[in-house]
């Protein structure tokens, strides 16, 4: 029997704020365990939470990028539950009236690359605080709660998604706005963003949703594929062998490939959500909402459509350029600076990603100024220097910056492009590479480029390697 899947995502994501959600304490993953803690986070007796306002314009803007109605009123509540991870035993959340209503993301069907577009609804955005992290060793576990009270934005989904792949581009999506928002990081090594994952399937024809099984804290897009790919083998064979799926939390083990039983869910959570005593109300105004939705960036999308337009490259060029913010910036900060925008988008997607590559960082590290790389394809545009030259000088300066054109005029690496030197080079390949030049005229043409290699050792480099080929090409005519 042939099955639909049904998959929908709860997807948690730390906000980038300096300190938790209802104190003043500092975040940082750095820090030695248990020192960036108060009578707040540590849930104390008589300790009254304070609200975080960047968070809550944050979850605004998140909501604003994925299309969400803002609520103009929300409020917090306690769910409550015992574990070491809660001190006080109960996490402030938002279940009745969240943040953000609705809203979604395109993505290409089955995850493929041009394949035709569908929504992936949003049921809503909610705002919280994160609980401290469990360590687990060897004979005892310890418990963390640097990390509890971090702002948590929890964007929850319809059960949209219908395969492993489209869940993939559905969180490398909104994981992409999210980053373009400024307001997470979203690093799952790090533990910014990470997921429960529920999934049911049915036979095809039945309408009604079959019985959901959920897999918590998924914090890596590829553990998050296997265990959707598991799972879904799992519930076949039970449905095929006549049994019969039971709500349950199961956890991924990605050692073995497989998932366990947590617990049974026959029935749902009690939480006994109530509402927060100690938090007043978020009402929120138009002019508010307004102002946030000014400081919004241009959508991925957008940037794409645009870089198209604006500066007349690819589409290929253009979905690479935009997929990173910081990416995007240094890539129009370069043409601002006088280089072509074609050129600056092959030397950026060439050697600039490789270099960054190599050296393991990412845009926002990097020395090399965009005025730099502008002034170095100038160079090249310019035919000062060939681009064997200028490559060896990328190379050079990436690291820490440096003046291309200074270095070009002290060490004499401007190209010749003087007729009557580059003959005089080539005359030279002529005459000391006989083979080479029978084989040119017999109709081999790819010689022709290797008496041109001959013309750069030559000129050591330094020849205009355009002007090296006519000249050669016309000398072997004669």
């Amino acid at each position: 029997m042939k099955y639909l899947v049904s998959i929908g995502l709860e997807t948690h994501v730390q906000l980038k704020t300096d300190t938790k959600m209802f104190c003043g304490c500092r975040l940082s993953t750095e820090d030695e365990p248990n020192t960036n803690v108060c009578p707040v986070c540590l849930g104390l007796p008589g300790a009254l939470p304070r609200m975080n306002a960047k968070a809550v314009r944050y979850t605004v803007m998140s909501g604003l990028m994925l299309g969400c109605e803002i609520s103009r009123y929300a409020e917090f509540d306690r769910k409550n539950y015992f574990y070491p991870d809660m001190s006080k035993n109960y996490q402030i959340s938002q279940n009745g009236h969240p943040l953000c209503i609705g809203g979604g993301v395109d993505i290409p069907e089955d995850g493929r690359e041009g394949a035709p577009m569908r929504h992936i609804r949003i049921n809503h955005i909610h705002l919280e605080e994160d609980a401290a992290k469990i360590n687990h060793y060897a004979r005892h576990s310890g418990v963390d709660y640097n990390r509890c009270g971090t702002p948590l934005m929890e964007i929850v989904s319809e059960p949209d998604l219908s395969s492993p792949d489209e869940a993939m581009a559905y969180l490398l999506k909104l994981r992409q706005i999210l980053v373009y928002a400024g307001v997470s990081d979203c690093n799952l090594e790090d533990g910014n963003m990470r997921s429960d994952v529920n999934i049911s399937i049915r036979p095809v024809g039945q309408e009604k949703l079959g019985t959901k099984v959920e897999i918590k804290n998924m914090n890596t897009f590829k553990g998050i594929h296997a265990a959707l790919e598991y799972e879904i083998a799992r519930q076949t064979e039970i449905l095929n062998q006549g049994g019969v799926i039971i709500q349950e939390t199961r956890r991924w083990d990605g050692d073995l490939g497989e998932t366990f039983s947590m617990r049974s869910k026959e029935n749902a959570h009690d939480y006994r959500y109530f509402p927060e005593p100690d938090m007043l109300p978020i009402e929120l105004s138009e002019e508010q909402i307004a102002q946030w939705r000014a400081l919004l960036p241009e959508l991925p999308e957008q940037k794409r459509v645009r870089f198209c337009e604006q500066y007349g490259i690819p589409a290929y060029d253009a979905g690479v350029l935009s997929a990173q913010l910081p990416l995007a910036n240094y890539f129009e900060a370069v043409i601002a600076a006088g280089a072509p925008a074609k050129s600056a988008s092959n030397w950026i997607m060439g050697d600039f990603l490789r270099l960054l590559g190599a050296a393991g960082i990412e845009v926002t590290d990097c020395k090399l100024k965009p005025e730099t790389l502008a002034a170095l394809i100038l160079l090249v545009e310019k035919r000062t220097i060939n681009m064997p030259t200028a490559k060896a000088l990328l190379e050079e300066v990436f690291p820490e910056g440096g003046d291309p054109e200074a270095l070009v005029r002290e060490r004499g690496l401007a190209q010749v492009s003087d007729t009557g030197a580059v003959e005089t080079f080539a005359r030279q390949a002529i005459e000391a590479n006989p083979k080479p030049v029978a084989e040119y005229k017999a109709g081999k043409a790819a010689s022709l480029q290797y008496l041109v290699g001959q013309v750069m050792k030559l000129s050591r480099g330094k020849a205009n390697p355009k002007l090296a080929g006519e000249i050669l090409a016309r000398l072997l005519a004669e």
